[in-house]
């Protein structure tokens, strides 16, 4: 079949040969099923992996959120322990007007252990959450035994009383030992409360 001997005029397309006319029909469902593609499918494909992308995405969300409801009654135990502890703790807490009697009571307890106290500097009070630290720089020499007994007798204060910074070094003199320290005590400041505190805590497992 030679191509050259076809009318091409449109009106003439019934006496075309059956392999020219299917030529031509195919390439116009070619072009038909690209131009539905390029202007249709195209866009539903992109929605289609948009919505694959967020059905992920809420899958993930939607597990990690079963995971904290299955655990729910766990952390809501814990957090009422926190409770408790962080009550209890305050309530060793010194009060502004406590502050000065525990103060003496650590000088005592030191005196009372048989330490030469060469150094006894309460520092300025730091703010802290929902209470306030309150430091003090001691600076004592004694024995080996003195210097425990002084830290089993901070340990047994009815107040909370804690240790920090310790460096002991021995001094030339009489075989007795330099201690450097700070001893911490807090009380209740006017930082966030404690409610405040919880609040944050209870948003953070819901």
């Amino acid at each position: 079949m030679n191509l050259s001997e076809i009318n091409w005029d449109i009106k003439s397309a019934g006496t075309w040969a059956l392999p020219v006319r299917a030529a031509i029909m195919l390439i116009v469902c070619v072009a038909v099923v690209g131009i539905g593609v390029y202007f249709d499918t195209l866009d539903q494909l992109a929605r289609l992996k948009s919505a694959e992308d967020k059905e992920t995405a809420l899958t993930s969300e939607f597990e990690e959120k079963q995971k904290k409801a299955v655990n729910l009654q766990d952390y809501e135990d814990q957090l009422t322990q926190i409770e408790t502890l962080l009550e209890k703790m305050i309530r060793q807490m010194p009060t502004e007007e406590e502050v000065a009697d525990l103060i003496i009571d650590i000088s005592q307890t030191g005196l009372a252990s048989g330490l030469e106290f060469k150094l006894f500097k309460p520092d300025t009070p730091i703010r802290k959450d929902f209470y306030s630290e309150l430091p003090i720089n001691i600076q004592v020499i004694g024995s080996y035994e003195q210097l425990g007994l002084f830290v089993s007798g901070l340990a047994a204060l009815p107040r909370i009383v804690t240790l920090h910074n310790v460096n002991i070094v021995p001094e030339v003199k009489d075989g007795k030992l330099l201690m450097n320290a700070v001893v911490k005590t807090y009380n209740e400041g006017t930082g966030a409360s404690l409610e405040g505190t919880v609040a944050k805590k209870k948003r953070v497992i819901k």
